[in-house]
């Protein structure tokens, strides 16, 4: 198995990671889920509340929560890849709210359960703040409030003038900015280690260090055994292009995150974050940041590049150029970090379908399940395709099943080298869009051009 990463959250688990043994014979299992990360774990956890005589196994290549489980942000949130005006527009809108809702719903539904399987997770619901810092960047955020109006969710996300943006978050040049309260931080490694532990104890089979190999009807092979299953639950996200035949599924990109030493509580009432808020900008390449339980700053961003072929290894966790850009940033954002020691630089890859159209199914006749392309939202989303994937399982008819993700198929990626091509144009246009903004004062036609690229969330 591979080391584990340098993260800030693996680092403060309370013990070291011991893997379980690998799997070494052939087994007949009810569910085989491949992927020991949120989404397959939650899974197992619902599966085994509803079903306690359920047999299931999970089988993952490294261990429980080495993947973006382990390493993300540490948000919470309702945040879906797709908004909600063009879910309501290819779905309709009853189905747009009550997928809304049930994101909502799922946040208050994941710290319950993450005190049901006693993680000290250091959990506060702080709710969201994103600043506007330019006049584009204010447009932008009134554009957001006006939409939520228009589906009846004004209560949900508030408009914030100068003045109160800059009480939640004092970043330079804030104009204004928004505010919902439907998101918590997490430290997410010891909520998916307690998860794992968890499911263990409730029967669950868990192999560690036992890569999938291959997935078909009702069968998992690995290099110890092969698993037979009534259901097989691919649980893969970010790894998924690993697995034969699923190449070009999900694209694997990264995000890259820096942890500053814990801060000063007079550094800490220039910044705000009082509350514990996760925070980013109205800028089109995406930064997100958290105050740790621990006084810390995280804060990570895109711009690392996509891999040729959709390769994931170790040595594209780190980029020396994107670290230095991230602390470069939150530094012209917070003056007040200007020195302050980064302790901690680590990234991951997260999952990204061509449509940017998180998804969750079960195909009858193969009894093949899938979740996934949460485009870096997982951490919430992950809950809900656990309790979506065992209605699914368990073959009942819930209001789960019928949400407009269920069932969803993108299309694939693009052959190499036009996948390369295309998904390292969009990143490097992204950077290149927010410079033509501060430069023009106009929107930026680099990202109105790229917006057909990345499923039209520009």
């Amino acid at each position: 198995m591979t080391a584990p990463p340098p993260s800030l959250w693996l680092d403060g688990l309370d013990s070291p990671i011991t893997p379980t043994r690998p799997l070494a014979r052939d087994i007949d299992v009810d569910v085989a889920i491949v992927g020991a990360g949120f989404t397959g774990l939650w899974t197992a956890y619902y599966l085994k509340r509803a079903r306690p005589d359920a047999r299931i196994t999970i089988v993952d290549k490294e261990f429980a929560g080495f993947g973006a489980s382990g390493r993300n942000g540490g948000w919470a949130s309702a945040l879906l890849p797709t908004s909600i005006a063009t879910l309501a527009k290819e779905h309709g809108r009853d189905s747009a709210l009550a997928f809304d809702a049930a994101m909502r719903a799922s946040v208050d539904e994941l710290i319950a359960a993450a005190d049901d399987v006693s993680a000290d997770a250091h959990i506060t619901k702080g709710g969201t703040v994103v600043v506007a810092r330019t006049e584009l960047q204010w447009e932008r955020a009134q554009a957001e409030v006006s939409e939520a109006d228009e589906f009846g969710l004004g209560d949900r996300v508030h408009l914030l003038d100068r003045d109160a943006a800059a009480t939640r978050l004092n970043a330079t040049g804030t104009l204004g900015g928004t505010y919902t309260p439907d998101c918590a931080v997490i430290q997410p490694a010891r909520l998916v280690r307690a998860l794992a532990a968890a499911v263990q104890d409730m029967g669950v089979d868990l192999y560690e260090g036992t890569p999938a190999t291959a997935i078909g009807p009702h069968r998992v092979a690995t290099p110890g055994g092969e698993i037979t299953a009534a259901h097989v639950i691919r649980a893969t996200e970010g790894y998924t292009a690993q697995l034969p035949g699923y190449k070009r599924a999900v694209a694997p990109v990264y995000s890259l995150m820096i942890a500053t030493a814990p801060l000063s509580d007079p550094q800490w009432q220039e910044i705000g974050l009082a509350q514990r808020e996760t925070f980013s900008d109205y800028r089109h390449l995406i930064v997100y940041g958290q105050r740790t339980a621990d006084g810390r700053m995280i804060f990570g961003g895109r711009g690392a590049p996509y891999h040729f072929g959709s390769a994931t290894r170790p040595e594209f966790d780190t980029h020396t150029k994107v670290f230095a850009k991230l602390q470069a940033s939150i530094v012209e954002m917070f003056p007040t970090l200007a020195g302050t020691p980064i302790t901690h630089r680590w990234g991951g890859a997260l999952g990204i379908a061509r449509d940017w159209h998180a998804s969750v199914g079960l195909d009858a006749d193969t009894g093949i399940g899938w979740a996934g392309g949460y485009v870096g939202d997982g951490v919430t989303t992950t809950n809900l395709a656990g309790r979506t994937l065992r209605d699914l399982i368990l073959g009942e008819d819930t209001a789960l099943t019928h949400l407009p993700w269920v069932g969803h198929r993108s299309r694939r990626w693009e052959v190499e080298p036009l996948r390369w091509l295309g998904a390292n144009a969009g990143l490097v246009g992204l950077s290149v869009a927010d410079a033509e903004e501060r430069l023009t004062r106009r929107p930026s036609v680099i990202a109105r051009a790229l917006s057909p690229l990345v499923g039209g969330h520009l």
